[in-house]
């Protein structure tokens, strides 16, 4: 089993859509028994809430259901039971590693780092900005997506066969 969180501020607009990608993504290739997906923020201004209703609609409009999402915050054993801790910008990896225990197990790194080719290193924050915004988070999140996708395949693959 591979743990793969995303991680923005509020877990409202760009961690759960990068979450719901992904589980379309795992979906697709078939490893949805093998991969887990969850999104969560830095901070808590959110919990308890859902996705942001314009990322819904974005979302929506690419057959990937973020209905059910549930905002939360970063917690300590995120560090331990996931494999995969991903930020969405630069400032939530500093307070993702900021707040990461010594006994961190996870790989925590940014999201667009499985994306090397788009020449982007973080998912802005359409929060404050126009509907399009939540469109481009789906653009770059869809390619970190199939990145992200080729590691957790060999990652299965030596956890399989570790020779």
């Amino acid at each position: 089993m591979i743990r793969v969180l995303f991680v923005c501020m509020g877990n409202i607009c760009r961690s759960p859509t990068a979450a719901g990608v992904f589980r379309d993504a795992i979906a697709r290739a078939g490893l949805g028994d093998t991969v887990v997906v969850e999104s969560a923020g830095t901070h808590a201004y959110h919990t308890g809430d859902g996705a942001d209703r314009r990322a819904l609609r974005a979302a929506a409009r690419r057959g990937i259901d973020l209905s059910h999402h549930v905002a939360r915050p970063v917690e300590r054993n995120d560090f331990l039971s996931f494999d995969y801790v991903l930020a969405m910008d630069r400032a939530n990896y500093a307070h993702l590693l900021a707040s990461a225990p010594s006994t961190c197990r996870a790989r925590v790194d940014l999201v667009m780092t499985f994306a090397p080719e788009v020449g982007v290193a973080e998912v802005p924050d359409p929060y404050y900005g126009g509907g399009d915004g939540f469109d481009h988070v789906l653009d770059l999140v869809t390619v970190a997506s199939e990145g992200l996708l080729i590691e957790v395949r060999e990652a299965l693959a030596h956890r399989r066969d570790p020779s």
